[in-house]
């Protein structure tokens, strides 16, 4: 391998510009319109424009990233996480046009992308499992006679796909159909496919993990585990290293099973197992991520093991790096920042980051994909950066993020630091008596305790306005700010009239944020009660129920499913 085309965005790479600069190779960064600003682009050795501002578009349309990679002579693709990096299709065009693909191959993705075949893989392995459907649910109906079968709660899960989306936790049989459809429509935004599994849901458990490294030569080393028991919407927030009060016996069996998985799936490259663990000990396979985590630092603080490097390595035919699982170094804990206020129940927050103050000193790392400048646009993840502390025990590892975190500052956009420093004071999670917190935690104990972030101001998300001009003879697609297009016009960037503002009274049913109706609950005409769910919006590739401020009559529906809404944009009035 020579050159790398990254593509992805954000943090993730911006780590792997670094670690192929450490390893002798140049980068190649991709953008939307958005982005065209952003840390990874100005990083990189090169940088090309997917001209585009939705994930399909850009991110996710892998014949243009193709063609980039042909275009600037790259032999080589890291997919980071999220968009394509566990799209089995993507992976073979890529190995198909003769370039080196930075992951497992494309059959082990779809093998151990298909969650049913997963749980048959791990089944075969001696991994422990609940029970759950044998094949993808065709029909709302029949995730309801599943729920019906094996009882209360289940959970709905996208059978492609993963890090959370399309996942519904259903503990009340009337719901099981509303939440299969809702999955399977996130899961047809996120991966492109609605195919959804139903399972038991053992409840209030841990999320633990364990992360394994695997080369072509029969080497197969897991690292340990991580607890990501800190979530939101399956989302996670807090991640830590090695996963805290679990017995020897429990760590052994979550790291044969593990290793055997892998194993048993001929799998190389970087990848996690994930299981939960019940309040009683029970331990029961979840799935397996084939790409690298969000929460990879972590192991890499408490391993000393570069897990991007690893890849690189694996990649071009080496060995696994380490032989046999190095001793552990201490705790880590990781907190990840993103663009919501915790406040007003994690909604996304877009706009311009005006300033980021990190933190420094001892056992103190964070890996950004932001800076002062930066454009955050609710059309994407809404990760900004990572906060990852380590010391030698988890309680010096708390004392030093409390520290951290009132340090760490970012202007301009809301975001989850106020949780992060809340939740260091709830004795559930910090405190030395064991872990208090399950995977739905902070939804059933934690969310009543955050207030809006009364400093953010929520403004407009700007946008770029593209031009098409002619440089000696050839075409070239510009894209340049809306204000500076806007100035050099001498009026509007973009024509036509501007979205109606909310109006003063409290019949209207406004957008909270900018994003993308995905339906409406309610018909013109429908009576609805105060609180009442009326519509669903997404963003940041997470769905939002929008609740009638009021009883009344719904008026005119004012926006369709699959239009692009903005914030404090009025959806309906009730009468």
């Amino acid at each position: 391998m020579r050159k790398v085309l990254i593509a992805n965005r954000g943090e993730i790479a911006v780590r792997v510009v670094h670690a192929c600069a450490e390893a002798g190779l140049a980068s190649v960064a991709v953008y939307a319109d958005p982005d065209a600003d952003a840390p990874h682009v100005l990083l990189a050795d090169e940088a090309y424009a997917l001209e585009g501002t939705s994930p399909a578009e850009t991110y996710l349309d892998g014949e243009e990233i193709l063609a980039i990679a042909r275009r600037c002579g790259a032999d080589a693709v890291h997919p980071g996480y999220g968009f394509l990096s566990e799209n089995a299709g993507f992976a073979r065009s890529v190995v198909e046009a003769g370039l080196t693909w930075i992951g497992p191959s494309p059959e082990t993705i779809a093998l151990l992308g298909d969650k049913v075949a997963a749980r048959e893989i791990a089944r075969r392995a001696g991994a422990p499992l609940v029970p759950g459907s044998d094949g993808p649910v065709e029909s709302p109906e029949d995730a309801r006679a599943f729920a019906e079968e094996h009882g209360l709660p289940v959970i709905v899960k996208a059978a492609h796909g993963g890090g959370g989306r399309g996942m519904r936790v259903v503990r009340e049989l009337e719901h099981v159909e509303d939440a299969f459809l809702s999955a399977a429509r996130e899961a047809q935004s996120a991966f492109g496919r609605d195919e959804c599994f139903v399972e038991r849901f053992l409840d209030r458990p841990r999320h633990v993990e364990a992360q394994v490294v695997a080369d072509a030569h029969g080497g197969v080393v897991v690292l340990g585990t991580r607890d990501c028991s800190l979530q939101r919407r399956h989302q996670k927030l807090v991640e830590e290293a090695p996963a805290p009060f679990l017995t020897d016996d429990q760590r052994e069996r979550i790291a044969q099973a593990a290793e055997g998985i892998f194993r048993e799936a001929g799998y190389v490259g970087v990848g996690t197992a994930e299981f939960l663990v019940a309040q009683d000990g029970l331990i029961s396979f979840l799935e397996v991520n084939t790409r690298l985590q969000v929460e990879h630092p972590v192991t890499e603080e408490v391993y000393g093991v570069d897990l991007v490097r690893a890849q690189l390595a694996i990649a071009a035919g080496g060995p696994v790096p380490v032989a046999g699982t190095p001793p552990v170094r201490g705790h880590a804990l990781e907190f990840r920042i993103n663009a919501e206020d915790p406040g007003r129940g994690f909604l996304p927050s877009g706009g311009t980051v005006e300033a980021v103050d990190a933190p420094t000193g001892p056992g103190v790392r964070v890996d950004s994909g932001i800076r002062s400048g930066t454009r955050v646009a609710t059309t994407f993840d809404s990760l900004l950066l990572k906060l990852v502390v380590s010391a030698p025990t988890r309680e010096q590892a708390l004392l030093r993020a409390r520290t951290a975190l009132r340090e760490l500052r970012v202007v301009g956009v809301a975001t989850t630091i106020p949780f992060h420093r809340a939740v260091l004071e709830a004795p559930a999670f910090a405190g030395g008596d064991g872990l208090g917190v399950w995977t739905t935690w902070i939804e059933e104990e934690f969310a009543d305790r955050l207030v809006p972030d009364e400093h953010y101001a929520r403004a407009d998300e700007p946008g770029r306005t593209r031009f098409t001009v002619d440089v000696d003879g050839r075409r070239v697609s510009i894209g340049i700010p809306d204000a500076l297009a806007a100035a050099l016009s001498a009026g509007p960037a973009a024509g036509g009239a501007p979205w109606p503002a909310a109006p003063a009274d409290d019949g209207a049913v406004a957008a909270p944020f900018a994003g993308t109706l995905v339906s409406w609950l309610v018909a013109a005409g429908d009576t609805v009660e105060q609180g009442q769910d009326v519509a669903v919006l997404e963003a940041m590739k997470t769905e939002t129920r929008v609740p009638a401020p009021r009883a009344g009559r719904v008026g005119e529906l004012l926006a369709a499913p699959g239009d692009s809404v903005d914030a404090d944009q009025v959806l309906a009035r009730l009468g």
